[in-house]
């Protein structure tokens, strides 16, 4: 498969081996509403971030959305998105990577960008999450009328989706529903209990059709006829007879016009979507600034937000409720309020410092059931809440010791992603055992910081024959991470037991 190369390229496809997994840290001042939730709101650089996020969601997230800066040589005063060419691809290769690893296997990545660089990262996503795991160019027409200043004017801007394992992935997409305009086609001229209907044609082409399709029907008022020619019906006369006794078959006012079947509204599940987005449809770059002009009462807005209804079409598109949507370039929190608002669990990563003067209003204003954006659509009424993160310091210092801070369900959760590239299952109840998990057949268990209930925060921390009686027992290979094991080697071997010593066997990359 083609690679696209540039300056450093080498080193960008480094760069996530050299990024240190760091611990978040709760600002509980700036957390807002039910605490309950699992919703993030994370303010650091988005790589550390989401090196960060992988012992936790590795795999989890069903749907990623990003808005990256789209290098168009504009300053904005919330991005750099002044990048030359080949800093940007270095900027989003790692990213990309770390996205690919926290994605669902029927999960979908979408990233917004215009044609600057939209070509360029569709040759990179293609390295990255592999080509046959594309799924669409998304074209959004983001403009409602042409750029006066330009003798051709940008009237649209990509959006390129990307599967993880593209058969699960397509199965996930679902049908989205019915626009206000499409739904207005459904009437009820013969007062169906069922309540509104429109109509499809009953009659298909013939190139695939059998015998049975080819049948005479007699209408309410008697008339007799076949389907037209070169025509046939569209299913058996048996299926059709059973369409006429449910009452699914219009035959118009006079019950002798050509038979139609009757698709009701309340039984609608919705429609397929296609890759063209029409402004009307999914709002554009107008709607959003007076959104955010709504929200933050103020001309300090992002030079290029993207208006709720967008995000409503990919999070419909790309996740049921309770589902993991993740944003790591937040900007003004469009990406969190809709996921809040359609309830879907949502994680959202902001370096600046307007991830406390923009992201904490927005969603504060959104838990209190604010009105604007797609409020009305999805009929929010408030509720809810987020936690408030800042990144904290690294889980090994440059020496490779474990930092003092360190608690056991971070390292636990450390301990078990390195061994296993997933998430720590039942993560909350870490501090309470030893044994972690088993993965594969293989038992794994972390010695640290009196996690036996030792007094000496230090204690128990070493494997000796005592503490090996009262590891909770697994009859199977078992990997123990301590600070030192007592036992000799072929103690070890009797008891199937893997010993690795912290941190110096432990994974920090």
């Amino acid at each position: 498969m083609p690679t696209l190369h540039w300056l450093n390229d080498d080193q960008a496809r480094r760069a996530t081996q050299g990024v240190p997994y760091r611990l978040l840290e709760e600002d509980p001042s700036l957390s807002y509403g039910d605490l309950d939730t699992q919703n993030m709101l994370i303010q650091g650089d988005n790589l550390a971030a989401l090196k960060s996020l992988l012992p936790y969601y590795a795999g989890q997230v069903k749907c990623i959305y990003i808005d990256p800066p789209y290098n168009t040589g504009s300053a904005f005063e919330h991005y750099d998105d002044n990048l030359e060419h080949s800093l940007w691809l270095s900027l989003m290769y790692p990213r990309l990577e770390f996205l690919r690893d926290l994605l669902a296997e029927d999960g979908s990545i979408w990233v917004s960008i215009d044609d600057n660089e939209c070509h360029y990262l569709k040759v990179v996503m293609d390295e990255i999450f592999g080509r046959g795991n594309f799924v669409a160019n998304v074209v959004w027409q983001k403009r409602i009328s042409p750029e006066s200043r330009l003798p051709l004017g940008a009237a649209h801007d990509h959006i390129l989706v990307y599967g993880k394992e593209i058969e699960k992935t397509k199965k996930s997409i679902n049908r989205i529903s019915l626009s206000e305009s499409r739904t207005k086609e459904y009437k009820n001229p013969d007062n169906d209990h069922r309540g509104p209907w429109a109509s499809r044609d009953l009659t298909g082409q013939t190139g695939h059709a059998t015998e049975n399709q080819f049948y005479i029907i007699e209408t309410p008022s008697g008339k007799k006829m076949g389907p037209p020619q070169g025509r046939c019906w569209t299913m058996t006369e048996a299926s059709y007879k059973k369409l006429v006794d449910d009452g699914r078959v219009w035959f118009g006012n006079d019950g002798s016009s050509r038979p139609r079947m009757k698709l009701f509204l309340s039984e609608s599940e919705g429609t397929t979507a296609w890759t063209w987005w029409a402004n009307n449809e999914v709002g554009h770059n107008q709607e959003s600034k007076k959104e955010i002009l709504t929200l933050f009462d103020s001309e300090d807005i992002f030079d290029t937000p993207k208006p709720e209804r967008l995000l409503k079409r990919i999070i419909e598109l790309a996740t049921n409720p309770g589902d993991l949507v993740l944003d790591s370039f937040l900007g003004s929190a469009t990406t969190a309020a809709v996921a809040h608002k359609m309830g879907r669990r949502y994680i959202g990563i902001e370096l600046g410092e307007h991830a406390v003067t923009h992201c904490v209003p927005r969603l504060r204003k959104v838990v209190e059931g604010e009105q604007g954006g797609i409020s009305q659509a999805v009929n929010w009424q408030g509720g809810g809440g987020f936690r408030f993160y800042r990144l904290g310091e690294p889980v090994f210092d440059e020496n490779n010791h474990i930092n003092p801070h360190v608690t056991y369900p971070a390292l636990a959760a450390h301990c078990w992603f390195s061994e296993t590239k997933t998430p720590l299952p039942n993560i909350h109840n870490a501090k309470k055992t030893p044994l972690l998990g088993v993965y594969n057949g293989t038992a794994y268990y972390l010695l640290f910081n009196g996690i036996l209930g030792d007094q000496n925060p230090d204690g128990g921390n070493v494997l000796t024959q005592k503490l090996l009686r009262i590891l909770p027992p697994f009859a199977g290979p078992k990997v123990i991470y301590g600070e030192v094991s007592l036992l000799d080697e072929a103690r070890l071997r009797a008891e199937g037991i893997t010993f690795k010593k912290i941190p110096y066997e432990l994974s920090v990359r």
